[in-house]
């Protein structure tokens, strides 16, 4: 189901990101897990593209056998990453073939090594132009979402200039935002305040990650900016030798997010979900999203 779709007649709309594992147990891993969290009949399942572009053929392996061997919609993402504008729409042409209905359009981070992100010949440097080279050339075969920034891109100078780019990207054809992962709720409400008075019209999707691990979770997000609440910080510190205690408040916290986030009628969330179904499926069962029956 494409993205339009999906939030126009669905009252809401569930969503899980994983990521091509590198190895075959990875793998194996990963699909046992799949074949647990799509009993919950998400909207679609996204597969990531990995960092400067690494994994980008075991993106549309994955997406292949989402669509052919667990019957889901696949949403490829998809960034500039040292790819000039032939080399993008040659791989657009493969998803297309692979069954991905959707793609999730991002610039992509500067390559490993280097200090900024920087086009390469005969590529592109934004998302938007990105979003507009898949209209151009697919009009609607695809649906387009974005990602979207409650608390700032790490890169952008103010949270005003980082909307107008994302307005940018929604004027070029995207479909719907999808937000970077956050633990304040009232970050997002904020934000999606600041979208519609900018003129940001289109469905803003919330996305959340479970805390599984705090360490991990402290890596992430100096890496993607998003802060972690002081009560909620003291709480995973008093318990961080203890990992199923941080799983707990995690999973907990993250169930209260979502609550609030329904009741105030979010059209969807998206998870982050790290390849693992446990947390999810927990949130899921919490918030009375059953299992279909098999």
């Amino acid at each position: 189901m494409k993205i339009p779709e999906i939030f126009r007649t669905k009252p809401f709309g569930l969503s899980i990101e994983i990521f091509p594992p590198k190895t075959e147990a990875g793998d194996a891993a990963l699909a046992s897990n799949l074949s647990r969290l799509t009993r919950y009949q998400p909207s679609f399942v996204s597969c990531t593209y990995g960092a400067g572009g690494s994994t980008q053929e075991k993106t549309l392996e994955w997406c292949g056998r989402l669509a052919n061997e667990f019957e889901q919609s696949a949403t490829a993402h998809f960034t500039c990453v040292g790819s000039t504008r032939e080399d993008l729409i040659e791989w657009l042409n493969r998803a297309k073939d692979r069954g991905v209905q959707n793609i999730m359009a991002l610039r992509g981070d500067a390559p490993e090594g280097a200090d900024k992100f920087e086009a390469i010949q005969g590529g592109l440097a934004y998302a938007n132009e990105l979003v507009t080279l898949i209209r151009d050339n697919f009009g609607d075969d695809f649906g387009i979402g974005v990602a979207g920034y409650p608390e700032k891109h790490p890169e952008a100078t103010d949270a005003k200039t980082d909307l107008a780019h994302l307005k940018q990207k929604v004027d070029s054809g995207a479909d719907a935002v999808f937000t970077q992962l956050f633990f304040d709720n009232s970050s997002f409400f904020q934000f999606r305040e600041n979208c519609q008075q900018t003129g940001i019209n289109v469905p803003i999707v919330p996305g959340i990650m479970p805390i599984t691990e705090f360490a991990r979770i402290k890596r992430i997000t100096s890496m993607c900016g998003a802060v972690i609440p002081q009560q909620l910080a003291e709480k995973l510190e008093a318990v961080q030798d203890d990992a199923e205690a941080q799983f707990e408040i995690g999973v907990e916290h993250a169930i209260g997010q979502c609550r609030q986030l329904m009741d105030d009628g979010v059209p969807g969330i998206h998870f982050y979900v790290l390849n693992k179904s446990e947390a999810c499926e927990r949130i899921l069962d919490a918030l009375d999203i059953h299992p279909a029956s098999v």
